[in-house]
């Protein structure tokens, strides 16, 4: 007997609980909250990670062929990576602070699976049939995301080279599909309703690779941190014109893919922000993180809602 259906874009919220522990991991080294607030949000996102594997994997052993036909969904697919790129952050932020072999190890591993999994991918993109109206931003996520985030959680556990090589790989990749991405929003129809929220990852590329540039090159300020920050800042302004859009969406399990891009900016400004140290300086840090715990919360808290009232996950088969 087939059991429910685990859409692939569900390990989305255990991606954002961990950008929401990220910021509080930031603000945290920075010395301006306890180190407690961020541990328990990262083993908050732990959880709903294991339990999304869980139910995910008791999904697809359930159903011949069922993982098979989610990698090659030209939609969903991409989607895929964030359930090995979530445990490498969890791994960096949760494991190594208090093991740092395990924390390295682990970092690794995930690190492997990340690259293999991007690589194989990007050869599927090559090799399989695509229709252009089918691209969203959501196609970041396996190396542009993938690769950025190996970049900063292997430059957290003492891995230079490794997260130098990470860099660049997310980068190169990041040019090369926001290029054609950008060439499918600005020249085709705008995205369906339930992909609409993909749109907000468009933030997600400089803010992470801004993150993983600091954690790479040390916390000051360059002409590339301050590239990035500007097309950051690019991005961030063009999400407004999208906002009409944005708030016709009645909740879905995409609606997550708001999350991580916007803890990705916050932790992106609350880092230029302890750079800058601009007068109240402390009290923006604070607001911030009021505004992003909020943000993300409420989202959380709409998922639980729609839990209970069994409208959350698709039509049983």
């Amino acid at each position: 007997m087939v059991t429910q259906r685990i859409p692939l874009n569900f390990f989305g919220m255990s991606f954002g609980l961990a950008g929401l522990a990220g910021c509080w991991v930031t603000v945290g080294d920075q010395g301006h909250v306890s180190d407690v607030v961020g541990d328990a949000f990262l083993a908050f996102a732990a959880v709903v990670w294991l339990v999304t594997v869980a139910f995910y994997l008791r999904y697809v052993l359930s159903k011949r062929g069922a993982f098979g036909a989610d990698l090659l969904d030209n939609v969903a697919g991409p989607f895929a990576s964030l359930a090995v790129i979530t445990p490498m952050l969890l791994a960096a932020q949760g494991v190594a602070p208090h093991a740092p072999t395990a924390g390295r190890i682990l970092v690794d591993v995930f690190l492997v699976l990340t690259v293999l999994l991007g690589g194989w991918f990007t050869g599927q993109w090559i090799y399989g049939p695509l229709e252009l109206d089918r691209l969203h931003p959501g196609y970041f996520l396996p190396t542009v995301a993938g690769g950025l985030v190996a970049s900063a959680t292997a430059a957290e556990v003492g891995q230079r080279r490794l997260a130098e090589a990470m860099l660049g790989l997310g980068i190169v990749c990041w040019f090369i599909l926001g290029s054609m991405i950008m060439a499918r929003m600005f020249f085709r129809p705008l995205l369906p309703a339930l992909l609409l929220p993909t749109l907000a990852i468009e933030v997600a590329p400089p803010t992470v690779a801004s993150i993983a540039y600091f954690a790479v090159n040390g916390d000051h300020a360059d002409i590339f941190a301050a590239g990035l920050a500007g097309y950051g800042l690019l991005m961030v302004l063009a999400q407004i014109r999208l906002l009409p859009a944005f708030l016709r969406l009645t909740f879905a399990p995409s609606t997550w893919a708001f999350t991580f891009s916007w803890a990705a900016v916050v932790t992106t400004a609350l880092h230029w922000n302890e750079l800058g140290r601009p007068a109240g300086h402390i009290v923006y840090t604070y607001l911030l993180l009021v505004a992003i715990t909020a943000f993300i919360g409420g989202i959380a808290a709409r998922t639980v809602l729609a839990l209970v009232r069994r409208q959350l996950l698709p039509p049983g088969p």
